[in-house]
């Protein structure tokens, strides 16, 4: 009987490790990358906001970052809706 149930949990046991190591782990190692980008920001860095607008990083906040969008803009900006950082 044993034998039988541990048969029909292998399955289920080696999808949910597919699973894990094709989808899980690849998205929290991204998601890391992601957070040490925004913690790393400092002042004069180039990045792309979630809505595609390019700016300059003029002081990195706690939650907010200010940001220069041209010459006389300049906004605050939540660091959730960092996309990117540009080299």
């Amino acid at each position: 009987m044993s034998q039988n149930a541990l048969a029909q949990l292998l399955p289920m046991i080696l999808l949910f490790a597919v699973f894990y190591f094709l989808i899980i782990r690849p998205q929290q190692k991204q998601q890391q990358a992601h957070k040490e980008m925004i913690e790393s920001l400092k002042k004069g860095d180039k990045i792309v906001t979630n809505g595609g607008l390019v700016a300059e990083v003029v002081k990195a906040e706690e939650d907010f970052i200010k940001i220069k969008l041209n010459d006389s803009t300049i906004v605050r900006l939540d660091k959730n809706y960092v996309a990117r950082k540009l080299d």
